[in-house]
């Protein structure tokens, strides 16, 4: 009996292990719609695509990625901006004042130096000594009169300006390369949704199938217990009229016991299944769930020897599309550097009202112009940048064919699993029938008195063990065909 126990042990292990597997992909679920759910496997995966909150921030960056593109696009069309400055210059009187502030004299030799290389010049040949006198003295009394004038003053009052300015680039090859990228990013978002719908399909549908195994395996433990119940009842009766032995009934009792404690270990198992499915499913805890499919019926359904007809394609696969996304990203990075040695060009027009201002105001109500930006040295950094780039975009196309070979193995691997769960899943469907026969066979005799206790519980621990290899059979055979499906984008 020993090795029933073990058996059962080992099943809940597996339980347990894929459960944790197929929880690495979920989060907190958001409130489902009702109280009770009925679903079949179809309609659980479509409620997940729904309402688990995963899926929702990937949809979310989806939709911020489209607006990055729009960004990318709004930078090189007419951008319109609107200033209003208002300053005070506290009443600040500027001052102008026309004259030196002081006298300047020249000596007589000075002034006939400066009368002869006057007159000597061809220009000046009708001028007279007499005629420069008059105009120094001229000069001189102007130059007076203006020192004498009290100096001029403006008010510097406050000032209030409104502009509108425009700008608008016409060439730039880093801006039609960064349109280009942030269409390339959108498009890798959109594909990682689409990755995170298949992780949430086969994460569903992982639960969805262990939670039948279990419910299967209990009913399947129910039925045995119930009849190892009436079996120690008989024997019970039997030792009273002498027939039997207590050991006999010991034994039975036992084994009763046993699979008592193995049956509430899997209805605590089977509600954990429930509610990592709730997660999933992006339900409350207190949801009740009803599933509607059976094991067998969706084993039929899956059809393993078809899916090991079907050719990979790598283009389907999600993961290689999202690699090659990745490498055309890359490129266009290196195409981006590129174009930081080209000059860019961009075009501005400027209007200022003047609501207030000065009586000293020189700045004009129109302005427009031309901006050239022409990157003529930078040490070496564009340079540095550019082979940076053209390394990472190397390194993108190695990846993808590193990808390529081991999505190639996989395939080969998830096949050759396949095809051996299905060997071992025809061998154990046997195995079952022939130890339920066995089973069947003990217990009557046992019953005439032809076979012991021992042989019994024999039979029952072979026959829960069969039925145990079985169970684990076809989950191997529905795992490895849906790892198949996912690989294949076939979910």
């Amino acid at each position: 009996m020993s090795k029933t126990v073990i058996v059962m042990m080992w099943f809940l292990t597996t339980g347990i292990f894929l459960q944790v597997t197929a929880q690495e992909t979920i989060v907190e679920p958001s409130s489902g719609p009702a109280d009770e759910l009925v679903l079949s496997l179809g309609e659980a995966v479509d409620h997940a695509l729904a309402y688990n909150k995963t899926l929702q921030n990937t949809r979310l960056e989806v939709e911020r990625s489209r607006k990055g593109v729009w960004e990318a696009i709004a930078q090189g069309l007419p951008q319109v901006e609107g200033n209003l400055d208002y300053m005070t210059y506290f009443n600040y009187e500027l001052t102008f004042q026309f004259g030196s502030g002081e006298d300047v004299e020249f000596t007589q030799e000075q002034i006939q130096q400066a009368m002869q290389q006057t007159l000597s010049q061809p220009m000046f040949q009708a001028i007279t000594p007499q005629d420069l006198l008059i105009h120094q003295a001229g000069n001189y009394f102007d130059s007076q009169l203006q020192a004498m004038m009290p100096p001029s003053t403006i008010l510097m009052s406050d000032q209030a300006t409104a502009t509108l300015g425009v700008s608008q680039l016409i060439f730039s090859g880093q801006y039609l390369v960064g349109i280009q990228t942030a269409k390339l990013a959108r498009r890798i978002t959109e594909q990682n949704l689409e990755a995170s719908e298949l992780n949430i399909k086969e994460s569903v549908t992982s639960t969805y199938y262990l939670a039948l195994l279990t419910s299967q395996s209990l009913g399947i433990l129910e039925q045995n217990y119930r009849n190892l119940l009436e079996t120690l009842e008989q024997t019970r009766a039997m030792y009273r009229t002498g027939m039997a032995e207590k050991t006999d009934v010991d034994q039975i009792r036992i084994t009763a016991s046993q699979l008592e404690n193995s049956r509430r270990a899997l209805e605590r198992t089977l509600e954990l299944n429930y509610n990592m499915l709730r997660f999933q499913l992006g339900v409350d805890s207190d949801v009740d769930l009803q599933l509607t499919d059976n094991l067998e019926t969706l084993f039929e359904q899956i059809a393993p020897a078809t899916a090991l007809e079907e050719t990979l394609f790598l283009e389907d696969n999600i993961s290689y599309q999202i690699m090659k996304t990745q490498e055309e990203i890359n490129k266009k990075r290196l195409d981006l550097e590129k174009w930081s040695f080209a000059p860019t060009l961009a075009g501005f027009y400027n209007y200022n009202s003047k609501i207030l201002t000065t009586g000293f105001d020189m700045t004009p109500n129109h302005l427009a112009g031309f901006s050239l930006s022409l990157p003529i040295f930078s040490s070496g950094m564009r340079k540095a940048r550019l082979d940076q780039a053209r390394i990472e975009y190397d390194m993108a196309r190695r990846n993808r064919d590193i990808l390529q070979d081991q999505l190639q193995l996989q395939e080969k691997q998830l096949r050759y699993e396949l095809q051996n769960s299905l060997e071992n899943y025809h061998t154990q469907k046997e195995n079952v029938e022939v130890a339920q026969d066995v089973y069947e066979s003990y217990r009557a005799k046992y019953r005439q008195g032809m076979a012991s206790s021992l042989e019994l519980t024999q039979a029952n621990s072979n026959y829960l063990e069969a039925e145990s290899n079985y169970l684990s059979a076809m989950m191997e055979v529905l795992s490895a065909t849906l790892q198949l499906d996912r690989l294949m984008n076939k979910l």
